[in-house]
């Protein structure tokens, strides 16, 4: 088990890592997940042994880490650069932590073979790396992280230099990797989706701080603070006053901030008979998602700004109303 407690990184006066306390179990995959400038890197940094502390610990099964450097870690760690040699073949390259571990050559043949096939690379050996594709290289440089069987394997942004289509396709394939090997994993990256898709739990960092950690579903139906639900793409945050009132009429929802999920609205064919957990508004904005359409709606009354998930079509200046299903609403902490 990987055991990070109050783990903090200063650069000059700007705190990168504010005390950061994080586990990982036997054979979990934990996504950090948060902004540029959050800290992430430099947690995934710390870890690898690569960026000294200036307080806190990293443990391994109970071991602190301090001091010991990082090639006798057994960690493995990729990059969203890849950093491959590019003067070498790609054997070479997923050979390249063996050597340093002095595996003989034919042990390393058999070894390199294995994690090729494994990332479904089988046969690549004598590629050179100007040849192959951005996800090739991308699973080239997994497979060089994967060889040396290391009993932590930190991925840094590995899908963030791929286009939308072969990001997608190459996270369902790094999931269903990461599960058969049941190695332990930290994951970076500033994608939900991907966090979401990839990750048994995943800790949401803002300010060098993690200030959310859950399982994807968890944080996703309770963010808990207002600057984890938006990060995470939740714009209805509302402040529900006494007896429930909010700007366009009344919710079921008891009183403070909460953020409302766009699934939440479910259009009516007429009218609502009351303000009680439903809501009429303008139609300011239409944006079509594929399998949905998300509606900016402008209340009626309150001109307050909602975003609605609707499965059917709407124009510009139409006038709908829903109804408002409270048990999607999260009450937000402070």
């Amino acid at each position: 088990m990987l055991t990070v407690s109050g783990a903090r990184v200063a650069f000059g006066r700007v705190a990168a890592l504010d005390g950061v306390d994080l586990e990982a179990a036997t054979g979990e995959v934990v996504a950090i997940l948060g902004p540029s400038g959050c800290g992430k890197s430099t947690l995934l940094r710390a870890v690898a042994g690569l960026q000294p502390l200036d307080g806190g610990e990293v443990r391994w099964d109970g071991e602190d880490l301090a001091g010991l450097p990082v090639h006798r870690r057994d960690f493995g760690l990729m990059f969203q650069e890849h950093a491959l040699f590019s003067h070498r073949d790609v054997a070479a390259n997923v050979a390249f932590g063996l050597r340093m571990q002095k595996i003989d050559a034919s042990a390393r043949r058999r070894r390199v073979a294995e994690v090729l096939a494994l990332v479904g690379l089988a046969g690549f050996e004598p590629r050179q790396i100007a040849t192959l594709s951005g996800g090739e290289a991308q699973r080239v440089a997994l497979a060089r992280s994967l060889a040396p069987e290391p009993r932590l394997l930190m991925l840094d942004e590995p899908l963030g230099s791929l286009d939308r289509p072969r990001r997608d396709e190459l996270t369902e394939e790094l999931r269903t990797l990461l599960r058969r090997l049941g190695v332990t994993v930290l994951h970076v990256t500033h994608d939900h989706d991907e966090a979401f898709a990839v990750a048994d739990r995943v800790a949401v960092m803002q300010s060098g701080r993690i200030a959310r950690i859950g399982s994807p579903a968890d944080i996703w139906h309770d963010p808990r603070s207002e600057a984890v639900a938006r990060f995470l793409g939740h714009a209805n945050v509302v402040t529900v006053g006494n007896d429930g009132a909010v700007p366009w009429g009344r919710l079921s929802a008891p009183t403070g901030s909460a953020v409302l999920r766009a699934d939440a609205f479910t259009r009516l064919d007429e009218l609502p008979s009351s303000t009680g957990d439903a809501v009429t508004g303008n139609v300011a904005d239409v944006r079509f998602r594929g399998d949905h359409y998300e509606l900016i709606l402008r209340t009626v009354p309150g001109n307050f700004a909602l975003l609605a998930r609707d499965p059917g079509a709407a124009t510009v200046g139409e006038t709908l109303s829903y109804s408002i299903d409270t048990t999607k609403l999260a009450p937000l902490e402070g």
